[in-house]
């Protein structure tokens, strides 16, 4: 992935990423935001709804434009400043999701881009759309490797702590066998 700067950005540049929505992407998505909506993952109550099965929460599927953003236009070293939000259709389970950006305007000056932004469902129809300012990073940022997964860094962000309750264990039970053999008695 190559990073681009406001210099390589031109009004009708364009990227998208198309990604097939599964159900465990979605009850990945309610549990890690904590969005327990039963329209999301309660396929009973989800029946009873205009819908009449569970859909993805919108910011999931919002969440497709800022992976083209941060991957593709203007790519990595972006900062995400803004986005506007239309919430047309609903995204379901085994739904193909294309999300797809487009600069309509850029401000070197200010080095902020606006870039329109829609989600299509395979059908062709619109299920998001909107509008975002984005700073592309200054200089050039090419990064050749994969971001660790969220579950990866939460257990590096948990390993010292795992280690600390095993060393106090560790220590405890030491203590304690240490008290169940008491000191030696003079017999």
């Amino acid at each position: 992935m190559i990073g681009q700067t406001i210099a390589e950005l031109t009004a009708g540049d364009r990227a998208e990423i198309t990604r097939v929505v599964e159900q465990d992407d979605i009850v990945a998505f309610v549990e890690a935001v904590g969005d327990y909506n039963p329209v999301h993952s309660d396929a009973a109550y989800a029946a009873g709804t205009p819908f009449k099965a569970p859909i993805a929460p919108g910011i999931y599927t919002a969440g497709l434009i800022s992976a083209v953003i941060g991957t593709r236009l203007p790519g990595p070293g972006a900062i995400y400043l803004s986005q506007s939000l239309k919430f047309v259709r609903p995204v379901k389970a085994g739904d193909r999701i294309s999300a797809r950006v487009e600069v309509i305007e850029v401000i070197r000056e200010r080095n902020r881009i606006r870039l329109q932004t829609v989600c299509v469902n395979q059908h062709g129809e619109d299920v998001l759309s909107g509008e975002a300012w984005v700073m592309p990073s200054r200089v050039g940022v090419v990064y050749e490797g994969r971001p660790a997964t969220a579950s990866a860094l939460a257990a590096l962000a948990v390993s010292p702590w795992a280690w600390a309750a095993q060393a106090v264990t560790l220590w405890g039970m030491m203590s304690l066998s240490l008290l169940s053999t008491g000191p030696p008695r003079d017999r």
